[in-house]
């Protein structure tokens, strides 16, 4: 009955060895979109008096790459500007679903 019991900690113990040695530490796939949108968006050439905001939501096509669906802002430009630069821009994302609809909120500060 000793050496069951003995047995059974032991493989307890390797178990849960094993669960904590995957020490893989997972990526944020919105954080890694935002970071890409960011530098696709790196330089924005009107001048703004004030901050301006827009909500894009979007979905990743087969070759993953943008593919707007709106833009939410009062600025045309804006508008205009961020579908001229995302659409159909390739990023890299791994574990990414195609189809699935993203929304990123983007400000234009005036700097």
């Amino acid at each position: 009955m000793k050496k069951v019991s003995l047995l059974l900690v032991v493989v307890c113990l390797l178990a849960a060895g094993s669960l904590y040695a995957n020490n893989e530490t997972l990526k944020d796939p919105k954080k890694e979109l935002s970071q890409q949108i960011d530098a696709l968006l790196d330089n924005y050439e009107y001048e703004v008096a004030e901050d301006i905001t827009a909500v894009v939501k979007f979905t990743l096509n087969a070759d993953q790459e943008i593919v707007i669906l709106t833009v939410e802002t009062n600025d045309d430009s804006l508008e205009a500007y961020l579908k001229g630069r995302l659409n159909y821009e390739k990023v890299e994302l791994e574990n990414f679903k195609e189809g699935r609809t993203y929304t990123v909120p983007v400000r234009i500060t005036n700097s």
